[in-house]
Order: structure tokens, then sequence, then C-alpha cells
């Protein structure tokens, strides 16, 4: 066990492309993991704090038996509390939203591939979903009024399907010439115009110090 998780320590990803989600009363669980599914990385979001982002990183980088062992365990850690629920697949984070309750989680929970760019893969987003993080109890009294409705409303006319794309392991909001002369990963592709997520993603990149769990979003037009 514990050579595995050494081989999946120096195996760390640059970056997580496919991700599980699961939820208990007092918190959400994000599994993050590579291409290959050999390397797994574990999110926690706490669910009763509503006025600010609780998020923490897991620094264990675990291998895909371990993650399967972890799920059983917290789920046997929350029996008392009705356990922990498989919520969705998705794939990537796209930020997080407060109007005037509770935060929600933005996420891609569909995708279609469209091109790539020197054997890097880029993809369009097709559905996205809009996860509440607070729970029953934290939950705030501003969820259902009219103005926290109508605020969710905006949102959601927000077409996200389309003209929205992205890639893993090239950064699309750069031009080419930049990207040759003077390559950049992680945060600093995020302080691009051209990413229409930036502002989004803020609150889990100054928290996390990390890119990890986000995807850069652009807006436009690709064609191949």
């Amino acid at each position: 066990m514990a050579a595995a998780a050494a081989a999946a320590q120096e195996a760390e990803p640059a970056c997580l492309q496919s991700f599980e989600l699961y939820e208990s009363a007092s918190r959400f669980y994000i599994f993050g993991t590579n291409a290959d599914k050999t390397v797994w990385r574990l999110l926690k979001i706490d669910r009763s704090e509503t006025s600010e982002l609780d998020i923490d990183e897991c620094s264990t980088v675990y291998t895909q038996a371990e993650y399967l062992e972890l799920v059983s365990g917290l789920d046997e850690d929350h029996r008392s509390t009705g356990g922990v629920k498989f919520v969705t697949k998705f794939y990537g984070i796209i930020g997080f939203i407060k109007f005037l309750g509770p935060f929600y989680m933005l996420i891609i929970t569909e995708q279609r591939k469209i091109g790539e760019i020197f054997d890097h893969p880029v993809y369009q987003v097709t559905k996205t979903s809009m996860i509440e993080l607070a729970n029953s109890k934290s939950r705030s009294s501003f969820l259902n009024t009219r103005d926290e409705n109508r605020y969710k409303k905006i949102l959601n006319t927000l077409d996200l399907r389309k003209d929205f794309f992205f890639s893993y392991s090239y950064p699309i909001m750069r031009g080419l010439q930049r990207n040759l002369s003077d390559p950049q990963e992680g945060w600093s592709l995020y302080e691009s115009t051209f990413v229409w997520n930036e502002f989004l993603t803020r609150q889990i990149r100054n928290c996390l110090q990390s890119t990890l769990w986000t995807v850069a979003l652009v807006y436009g037009f690709f064609k191949q």
C-alpha cells in the first residue's frame, strides 16, 4: 500500500479531468482523478457555513483502490446522519456564486470533444448544473425569497452550452505565439480577459492556491 501511495504521489497530474460529487448532511466530498483514473484527490466543502466558502483540499494522493476504500469509510463515518450519497459525475468546476443566501457551485456535467490543438483535446460545454451548498440546518431564510429566486433565474438564462469551450492541458485563452515564446501554466492563465469565469473561480483559487479543480472557460468560436 505504501509503495502504491508513493507511486501515486509521483504521478500526481497537472490537472484533474473527471470528478465525482458525494454529499453528507454536513459536507460535500469531491473526488477528482486524471484521464487514466490512476490518481485521485479529495476536496471537502463545509455545508454548515453559508456566509463564507469553506473548502479544504486533502494533501494525500490516492490510488483508485484507496479512493474506493475512502468512499466506503466516509459512508460509515456518516451513517448516523444518513451516510454519504453519490450526487453526480462531472468534468470541472466553473466556479462559485452567492446572491442573498447560500453559495452555489457551478459544474460541467456534460462535455463534447470538438477538436485538438497539438494533440491537446478541446471540449465544448454541453450541460451544466448549479449545486446549492447549504444543508437543511444552515439554509438561509433568503433562499426562497423573491429576490433570491429572481437572481437564480437570471443566471439560468445564461446558456453555457453555447460557444463555451476549454482544454485541460492546453492554454486556449492565449495565442499560439505567446504559448510558444512565453509558456505559462496554472494561476497565471486565469489572469486573462479571455477567461470568462475568472471571477467565479477566484475564491476557490485563493483558498487552495491551486487551479487543479477548476476549468478556465473561453467564450468564442472554435471549429476544426
